[in-house]
């Protein structure tokens, strides 16, 4: 299977496990219930997040459908000339991830691109996430990881990107 398939197999195995629990979560947690799954360190409670992390800038939703939505194409771009599985498996959660985020943005209610993210994994009252975000995570560090040690997109020590 080439690079690029890869990418996108593994973004749509992301898309489905993330919207899979973001469906039990709003039928299993809806009337404010809380389930506990390591005491004082994880538990799943509901939360809608119009904002970014922290629930940060909840005014301005259209900008991180926007964001999203831009992050989904640039990766669609890069994909298409990548040869290294490292990168693969970056790009591949990375824009499953995005992917996810954009569609609850675009289709959750309140509106059309102002939807609000499911969040349900409770960090000890620190901050709520959902499988999504613990993908973008990991997928941003393993990123972080890669540029420093210099492994090239294309996995060919020193060449760099292929011309398309």
């Amino acid at each position: 299977m080439r690079p690029y398939r890869r990418m996108l197999v593994l973004a749509a195995g992301v898309l489905l496990v993330d919207q899979a629990t973001k469906f039990w979560a709003t039928s299993a947690l809806s009337d404010g219930e809380s389930i506990t799954v390591i005491p004082g360190l994880i538990r799943l409670r509901l939360l809608l997040n119009p904002g970014a992390a922290f629930s940060t800038g909840t005014g301005v939703t259209w900008v991180f459908t926007l964001a999203a939505a831009a992050a989904v194409a640039a990766i669609l771009l890069v994909g298409r000339r990548l040869r290294s599985r490292a990168w693969t498996f970056v790009l591949g959660g990375l824009l499953g991830g995005a992917t996810t985020h954009l569609l609850d943005r675009l289709f959750r209610p309140p509106a059309f691109a102002q939807g609000h993210v499911v969040d349900f994994i409770d960090y000890g009252g620190l901050f709520v996430g959902n499988v999504a975000d613990i993908v973008l995570t990991v997928g941003c560090a393993f990123l972080l990881l890669l540029s420093l040690r210099d492994v090239p997109l294309a996995g060919v020590p020193g060449k760099g990107l292929p011309s398309a």
